[in-house]
């Protein structure tokens, strides 16, 4: 199955991965919000329907896979307008014109849907309630998205990181050059993704539903396997540098106070994905084992 992808937020670290995947069964065009701003209707409306024009002109099957999001988690704090236009109004809009082209749409969401009160993982269906402006607009970007009659899927994922952007294992590799010791909390719980798992994931995603044989839950959560705290992520990335692990020392939420609310345990489950018969998830650790060896020098930036 021939498939012609739209990534929107596709220079940030999960759209630029996906964007790597491209070959000559996965054509995929993906846009840096400069280029293609989510928030922007006509924008949207004119590239969903370029997508699905050159699609058929070439013999394949268009699917939306949005990667756009605001992401600063603190900084959503005190800018909530921005935040509502990109994780909910967004969403939104994608979904608009996606229905009126009749092209599918997968969105991607986030663990800060949930509370993070719980100790098992999340099911799709556990209760949401997030505590976070980060949180509070990316559910209502799933909302919009679900509630639009679009032929449309919800992603959930977790703690994600990879070689492009800026994310908590860069921030590691950074400080473990600058710092003898350093302190990371431990006592929030989490699942570490590798964006190169989760683009293949969507990407497999997105040709199940291009083939016809999507799943029928419209909600998935697609995670590194298994689980861990901040702090015990750290260390296995100062593992992966032949760093002392011990350098890194167990700090609580309280004394790491930030202006969101941080989930203290956001572990997703991964039964709606096996039930979507997608891939398994490799384990997490396994995984920042192989993002090293395929993106040291990306990592060490």
């Amino acid at each position: 199955m021939a498939l012609e992808l739209l990534v929107p937020g596709g220079t940030g670290q999960l759209g630029a991965e996906i964007a790597a995947l491209a070959s000559d069964s996965v054509a995929v065009s993906a846009p840096g919000s400069a280029t293609l701003d989510v928030t922007s209707t006509g924008a949207v409306i004119r590239a969903v329907a370029e997508l699905a024009d050159r699609a058929r002109a070439e013999g394949r099957k268009p699917v939306v896979i949005n990667a756009a999001a605001y992401t600063a988690v603190d900084q959503a704090e005190n800018d909530h307008a921005r935040a509502v236009a990109v994780n909910a109004d967004g969403p939104r809009v994608l979904a608009a014109a996606c229905t009126s082209r009749g092209v599918p749409l997968i969105h991607v969401s986030t663990d800060y849907v949930f509370p993070g009160d719980g100790t098992e993982p999340y099911e799709v269906d556990s209760p949401t309630r997030p505590q976070s402006v980060y949180g509070i607009t990316k559910l209502a970007g799933e909302n919009a998205v679900l509630a639009s009659g679009a032929r449309a899927w919800v992603v959930r994922t977790s703690w994600v990181y990879g070689a492009h952007g800026n994310n908590f294992v860069k921030t590691m590799v950074r400080l473990e050059g600058q710092r003898d010791t350093l302190s990371v909390v431990d006592d929030q719980v989490g699942s570490p993704t590798w964006t190169g798992d989760l683009a293949r994931g969507l990407v497999e995603l997105a040709g199940k539903i291009a083939a016809g044989n999507a799943p029928t839950g419209r909600v998935s959560h697609c995670t590194g396997a298994g689980e861990v705290t901040w702090c015990g992520f750290a260390r296995a990335v100062f593992e992966e540098l032949g760093a002392d692990p011990s350098r890194v020392q167990p700090i609580t939420t309280a004394q790491y106070p930030t202006p969101a609310k941080r989930p203290a345990y956001s572990v997703l489950s991964p039964t709606s994905w096996a039930e979507a018969g997608l891939t398994p998830m490799p384990q997490w650790r396994e995984s920042l084992a192989r993002a090293f060896k395929e993106n040291a020098a990306a990592f060490k930036q």
